[in-house]
């Protein structure tokens, strides 16, 4: 679908630019590319539409994909990553940084090594 968009917006383009004047070549491609391009691309995206707007119901509703952040199971967590506690969120742990330990990974917060 996408490569007949852009091959036909090319061709719009060419025949625009053989046009008289700057008004009547950008009313060319109004016409003839944008106008029917954008009908096109909204009929086609009617399925994309009702998929989200079914999604967002079933959010909502408290169905699958309810919005609850995903929780890993502690062993599928790399070995240098910790739970940041209560979060949910994975929270990375390279001890020979800069950054410090930070409360996620039970360093004190401070400046790391200074190699």
């Amino acid at each position: 679908m996408w490569i007949v968009a852009i091959g036909w917006s090319y061709v719009v383009i060419l025949m625009a630019a053989t046009e008289t004047s700057f008004v009547a070549g950008m009313m060319t491609f109004l016409v003839y590319c944008m106008i029917p391009l954008s009908i096109l691309f909204y009929l086609t995206g009617g399925k994309r539409r009702r998929a989200k707007r079914a999604a967002a119901a079933a959010r909502t509703e408290g169905g699958p994909g309810d919005g609850l952040p995903f929780m890993l199971p502690h062993w599928s967590v790399a070995e240098n990553t910790h739970m940041a506690e209560g979060t949910g969120v994975a929270a990375s742990c390279d001890n020979g940084s800069d950054s410090g330990g930070g409360d996620a990974c039970g360093g004190d917060g401070g400046g790391g090594g200074g190699d």
